[in-house]
This record gives C-alpha cells, structure tokens and sequence, in this order.
C-alpha cells in the first residue's frame, strides 16, 4: 500500500467535504433560501425563528399572520378592528402556545404539510383553510372567515412558514401530544376539582371564566368552561385531547413537557373537571358532529357508537378496553 497516496487520497476527500459544507452554509444564510437543517428523531423540532421571516410582501403577510394568531381578538373578536368573526374574545395562542410554535402545545409544526387531511368529524377532506375556520367556529363559537380575506391569507402563511423544513405529510417530535399511560380506572371529576383549585385557579379563577386584561379587550388567561368558553364540539372537550395538553404544559409557566408538574392520572382528573356537564358552554353552532358514526374518537363524549361501550366510558374511561376492542374488530380507531 502506498502510504503517501492514501493520506493524498483522504486529504482530498476531507478537503472536498469542507468544501461542500461551505456551500451548504453559505445557501443557508440566504434570506430566500432557508436552511433545513437535518433532524435527528430523538431530537424534539425547532421552528424557525421570527427574525428570519422575509422582509417583502409575503414576509408581511407572515408577520401579519403571526399577529393575528398572537392578538386575534384585537383583529377579528366581536369588536374586531379586521372584522367580527369570534363569538368570544380568545386568541390562537391560547390554545396553540408560543404563536404554535411550542413543542407538544398544539404547534403548527406538520399542520400546513398534513393538508388537504381526512377529517372524521366531517368525514370528509378539509382543506387548511376550512380546518382554520374549524377553530373560528368551534373554539372561538364565530362565524366563518372569508377563504380568500386578507386575515386568512396571512393566517394560512404563516402557519406555512412555521413548518419550514418538515416533510410534506410526516411529523417531526414535538408536533404530536405528548404520550400518557390511560389510567386503567375512569376519570374522576370531583378528584380533578381540588387538582384545579391547587393548580389552576389562580390563573383561571376558581370559576373558570378566565381573567381579563385591565381593558377587558381579551384575556390574560382564557375562560375554560362558560358561555366565552370553548364549544362541546371542540377537541379539548375530549379527555384524551385535553390531558395531553395539561400535562404538557399546565400549570402555565410551571410545567413543560420535559418536566410536567401534573402526573398521568391528575391530568385525566382535571381534564374531567373542566369539561363536565356542569361546567355551561356555548352552544355548538359548528355544524352536525360525526355524520357517519363509525368514525368517532375514542373520547367523543356522545353516542351513539358503533361499538358496546358506554357514552360514559366513551367520555370518561377507562380507553384502553375500548381502544383494544376497536383493533380487535378492526374498527376506525383515533384518539
């Protein structure tokens, strides 16, 4: 073997990869090339950074989506200053955390990528713009936006522009809800009410209608139950839905998904308690649920069902049984 030649040989093959690297990072800091950067599968995904939004037209548009998700009660509430579409005076971020660019706190991350997506709700495919129209109607208990209006333009963008860099029709970790171990018992709401009290009264107030601004022009933090409240038909009615979220991510400013507060079961509990039929909330003026029945969630809290579980332990639990009956019979099965 010569030596001389194999050290040449490496020497070269290094030299050009140095190379490469150069031209890799140099396209990266290109305002109109964006980097993507590769994404190893145990590391949780970063979003792009708002700095880096383009500074023409479509970064405008962008930045105007940003605002509308971070203060959409100041642009589309019912004294909107875009228009009154919000039948209450939430923002996007109060469920979709950070501007949806929180890890496991409903992000944008694969949202754009995933549409047109199947929907069992409707059973049929949605389109992002009527999926954003969900949340106007639901959550927001409004009226629909305009699919070709200004604000869900900018809406659409940015929620493009914050998936950046994931496959189209895949996830990246963190875009999910976070995993639970079900409780192998139902979930008890009278337990879940002293969790509250502990936990998340003093930001929700003791009677879950949130607490305002000092203008009362939205909410500090928002209403989880009463008449401003989410509707039944929205997916943080259901208890898988809402425990993810909880354990995720409340107490507010406390926990993070690295380092909950709340154990598997206490999320359950709370979770139980803020959506029980106690609790009033807006009617739901979303359309018909569930049209074909056979596609309901598995923490759809109202029957009938295609399956011999309860509308109780559909609500409540425990899943496991109904999750392992549906596999079992080769049933639509989400959750």
């Amino acid at each position: 073997m010569n030596t001389a030649k194999y050290y040449e040989s490496v020497t070269e093959r290094y030299l050009l990869i140095f190379l490469f690297s150069l031209i890799v990072i140099a396209s990266c800091t290109s305002r109109r090339a964006p980097c993507y950067p590769y994404q190893a599968p145990d590391k949780v995904h970063v979003p792009p950074s708002l700095q880096d939004i383009p500074v023409e037209a479509e970064g405008d548009m962008i930045r105007y989506g940003h605002d509308l998700i971070m203060n959409t009660a100041k642009y589309i509430g019912p004294n909107g200053s875009a228009g009154q579409y919000l039948g209450n005076k939430m923002n996007c971020t109060n469920c979709h955390l950070d501007g949806g660019m929180r890890p496991y706190g409903y992000n944008f991350f694969s949202t754009y990528g995933r549409y047109p997506q199947y929907r069992s709700r409707e059973n049929t495919v949605l389109t992002i713009e009527q999926r954003v129209n969900n949340c106007v109607e639901r959550p927001h208990n409004g009226i629909p936006l305009p699919l070709d209006s200004k604000e869900m333009i900018a809406i659409v963008s940015y929620i493009q522009w914050v998936g950046q860099g994931v496959p189209i029709g895949k996830v990246v970790k963190g875009s999910e809800q976070i995993s639970l171990n079900f409780p192998k018992r139902p979930a008890d709401p009278i337990k879940g009410e002293r969790i509250y009290s502990e936990q998340c009264a003093r930001c929700h107030g003791e009677d879950g209608l949130g607490k305002w601004l000092d203008d009362e022009s939205t909410y500090e933090y928002p209403p989880l139950w009463g008449e401003f409240g989410y509707q039944p038909g929205s997916s943080m009615f259901r208890l898988i839905k809402a425990s993810q979220f909880i354990k995720a991510n409340m107490p507010f400013e406390e926990a993070t998904w690295q380092n909950p507060v709340l154990s598997d079961e206490e999320a359950f509990d709370v979770a139980a308690y803020i959506n029980s039929p106690d609790h009033k909330r807006p009617t739901n003026k979303g359309g018909l649920d569930y049209k074909d029945i056979s596609t309901k969630y598995v923490d759809y809290p109202y029957g009938p069902y295609d399956d011999p579980f309860s509308e109780a332990q559909h609500k409540y639990g425990p899943f496991q049984p109904i999750i392992d009956y549906r596999k079992k019979n080769k049933l639509y099965l989400n959750y």
